[in-house]
């Protein structure tokens, strides 16, 4: 696995996107989670928020939508190609997603430890400690990762949103 960790500029310029998707859900009353496929030319593919409203789909996570998404329309050896910018960092299960959809790189912006400080205990994110690198490091396929990446700006929508929410 590729530990890469300085962010290029498209890189920097595609977290504050997922940020600013994250802000805009935030101001819905979403879970301020998003996230952006991104192609080896730079270009924009496809976009998602967290999707736990309005069913209240606990596996409605940013990443693991735009996975299924992305893997229903390209295959693992186009998608080893693409970038998922993400505004936290993937848990378990949405590293899962985007290890079997074939996700070649990830770049995010607030750790999963920091989030877990900041959320707490809450039943709508109980928030797991298990870094997305240690997730890929089991697999068979390297997916290089970047993060964390503007951490006090992804953390500062998360701090907001969350302390609103106790």
């Amino acid at each position: 696995m590729a530990l890469t960790e300085q962010p290029t500029d498209n890189d920097l310029r595609f977290i504050r996107k997922t940020l600013d998707l994250a802000n805009s859900a935030a101001a819905q009353g979403i879970h301020p989670f998003a996230a952006v496929l991104v192609d080896e030319q730079g270009e924009e593919l496809m976009s998602q928020v967290n999707a736990y409203l309005p069913h209240q789909d606990m596996t409605g996570h940013a990443e693991r939508v735009l996975m299924t998404r992305a893997s229903q329309a390209w295959r693992p050896h186009e998608m080893a190609k693409f970038t998922m910018y993400v505004s936290a960092e993937p848990c378990c299960m949405c590293a899962g997603a985007a290890y079997w959809a074939g996700l070649g790189r990830l770049v995010y912006g607030v750790s999963e430890h920091r989030l877990k400080q900041m959320t707490g205990n809450h039943p709508e994110n109980p928030t797991l400690d298990l870094p997305c690198r240690q997730v890929f490091a089991s697999g068979q396929r390297e997916v290089e990762v970047i993060g964390p990446v503007l951490e006090d700006e992804a953390a500062e929508i998360h701090e907001a949103f969350w302390r609103n929410q106790r």
